[in-house]
C-alpha cells in the first residue's frame, strides 16, 4: 500500500487545482508530454485495454487546424495555447489485447461487437483522458478541458488513417495563467450526492 500524498501534492492534484482558459509564454516540449504519458498509461484500465489514442499538438499550424474546427471562444483558447490534445478511443482496441493482456490469451475474443466495444473504449479513454489530467499536474502543467468541438471533421481531420478510432474530449495544456480563471466554482457536500449504505 502507498503513502498518503502530503497537502502540498493534494493541493497540486485537486485542492487548488484549476481549469485554465489561458497560459504562460512557457513552452510545452516534446519532453514533456513524454513525461506526462508515461504517467497516465500506468492508470487502471478495464483488461489493461489501453483504449485511448492521443494526438498532441505543439505546432501553430496544428493548433490552427483543431481551432478552426472548436466552438466559440474554445477556438481562440487553443490558439493561444502553449500544446493541445485530442484523447480519442479506439473500438479496435481488442486487437491489442495480446499485448497488454498476455495472461488471458481468449481475450481478445470478450469483445465481440463493435457495440460493445464502443462502449468499453468510450469509458476507459475518458479515464485516461482524466489520467492526462492528474498526470498534467503532478508535473507542474495545467489544462483546459473542453467539449466544444466537431467530432466527425475533428475525427476526418485527425485520424483519417485510423478510421476505428473517434474523438472523446480535447484539452489545452501549458502553465497556467492565474488571470485566466474565475472564482472556484462550488463543489457539492458529501451528504448532497452519495450514500452510504
Amino acid at each position: 500500500m502507498g503513502q498518503p500524498l502530503n497537502d502540498v501534492a493534494l493541493d497540486t492534484i485537486f485542492r487548488t487545482a484549476r481549469s485554465f482558459n489561458g497560459y504562460t509564454d512557457q513552452p510545452v516540449t516534446q519532453a514533456d508530454i513524454e513525461a506526462i504519458y508515461d504517467l497516465l498509461k500506468m492508470g487502471p484500465t478495464s483488461v489493461n485495454q489501453q483504449s485511448a489514442r492521443f494526438v498532441w499538438i505543439l505546432s501553430q499550424d496544428g493548433k490552427d487546424k483543431l481551432a478552426s474546427l472548436s466552438s466559440g471562444s474554445n477556438a481562440e483558447k487553443i490558439r493561444k495555447a502553449p500544446a493541445s490534445v485530442i484523447i480519442g478511443y479506439d473500438v479496435n482496441f481488442h486487437e491489442h489485447l495480446p499485448e497488454f493482456f498476455p495472461h488471458a490469451p481468449e481475450a481478445k475474443n470478450w469483445f465481440p461487437t463493435e457495440e460493445g466495444r464502443r462502449e468499453q473504449a468510450f469509458r476507459n479513454s475518458s479515464l485516461q483522458g482524466a489520467y492526462f489530467i492528474i498526470a498534467a499536474r503532478a508535473l507542474g502543467f495545467d489544462t483546459g478541458p473542453m467539449s466544444g468541438f466537431d467530432n466527425a471533421k475533428v475525427d476526418e481531420a485527425f485520424f483519417a488513417d485510423q478510421p476505428g478510432v473517434k474523438s472523446n474530449f480535447i484539452s489545452t495544456l501549458g502553465v497556467g495563467d492565474p488571470s485566466s480563471v474565475h472564482a472556484r466554482l462550488p463543489r457539492p457536500a458529501f451528504d448532497k450526492f452519495n450514500r452510504v449504505i
